[in-house]
């Protein structure tokens, strides 16, 4: 088979250096129709040169590829095939798109379903990464319970020295509740708590991966996600130099046996910004399911008590509620 990819002749790192799969550096080249297979960006597929060139177009991560993105390279192949979840986190858009031609592929061909029916598509139900107890959490309030774990994602758990920190726990999704007020997009207090909780897993716990391999925690085993860039740089330098720290567009694909998300804001007062970004369904998928084995929520209660206006707003809402069950019911 003769495959290919497009690489961008002064970018280095655009090169695969493959055997199998050769680098090209023009584009005249790469839509050449002795290709069995090539691999490109959305500029190289959208060429004028490239329509009707293939068979085949399968789009990868198709949740952040909008309508109109789609419109345009989708005339390079008689058939297109969709690979992505709606629900992780869409594309950047800086441009305006006339009606829902800013949605991604997969948000506008499911229209607000969760998970693809069977008559238009395949959902791959099984997840190799969350332990069963974030697994089950994150199937019901995201994926309509359609989410299974692998069966041996159930040897995932933290082992747990005498004294830890009270909000670890074995296993599952914590809502670890702080008091603060005034808080916008920056908490000190959320920040030097999660400090705490990040020195405790470090000093008393140790976790066992899905092949049953028990190891002590490390700070790659932790990942430390926030919505605003504010709070990440005062967790950056609140915690040690080596910690996983970022917003969750940079945690996007990545993932830790733990997983700690700092939501900041005091209140529905103290909103930086509109209620979706905070309270996004998406946002807070993709940060509690990079972990394995634990994800620890910490909030202002306050927040779950935000007046909705719409029944979108309540769905936004419900899913920090949900996390804050166990919490609300002791």
């Amino acid at each position: 088979m003769r495959a290919g990819k497009k690489a961008t002749a002064l970018d280095e790192g655009s090169y695969l250096n493959g055997q199998l799969i050769l680098d090209v550096d023009n584009t005249q080249g790469a839509l050449h129709p002795d290709w069995q297979l090539m691999g490109g960006t959305a500029w190289l597929f959208s060429d004028p040169g490239a329509d009707q060139q293939f068979d085949y177009l399968f789009v990868d991560e198709a949740g952040q590829v909008s309508v109109a993105n789609l419109a345009a390279i989708g005339t390079c192949a008689k058939n297109i095939v969709l690979l992505g979840d709606q629900m992780q986190l869409g594309q950047p858009i800086q441009g305006t798109h006339p009606g829902r031609s800013g949605e991604s592929t997969l948000e506008y061909l499911l229209d607000g379903l969760a998970t693809v029916p069977p008559d238009r598509g395949i959902f791959l139900p099984t997840t190799w990464r969350m332990c069963p107890d974030v697994c089950r959490f994150i199937s019901e309030a995201v994926y309509d319970g359609r989410l299974e774990p692998e069966p041996k994602n159930a040897n995932q758990t933290m082992v747990l020295g005498a004294k830890p920190h009270p909000a670890l726990q074995p296993t599952g999704v914590v809502f670890w509740p702080m008091d603060h007020a005034g808080c916008a997009q920056k908490s000190t207090e959320e920040a030097q708590e999660i400090e705490r909780i990040y020195q405790s897993l470090l000093k008393q716990a140790s976790w066992i991966d899905r092949e049953g391999v028990k190891r002590r925690i490390t700070p790659d085993d932790i990942l430390v996600v926030a919505h605003y860039n504010l709070q990440v740089k005062l967790l950056q330098r609140t915690l040690p130099a080596n910690a996983r720290v970022g917003t969750v567009d940079k945690f996007q694909g990545q993932e830790a046996a733990v997983s700690i998300v700092s939501m900041t804001t005091s209140s529905e007062e103290d909103l930086p910004r509109h209620l979706e970004f905070l309270f996004s369904k998406n946002r807070l998928n993709v940060a509690i399911s990079k972990a394995r084995c634990l994800s620890i929520v910490v909030a202002n209660p306050r927040l779950l008590d935000v007046r909705c206006k719409t029944p979108g707003e309540i769905a936004l809402v419900n899913t920090l509620c949900w996390a804050a069950d166990p919490y609300r019911a002791s």
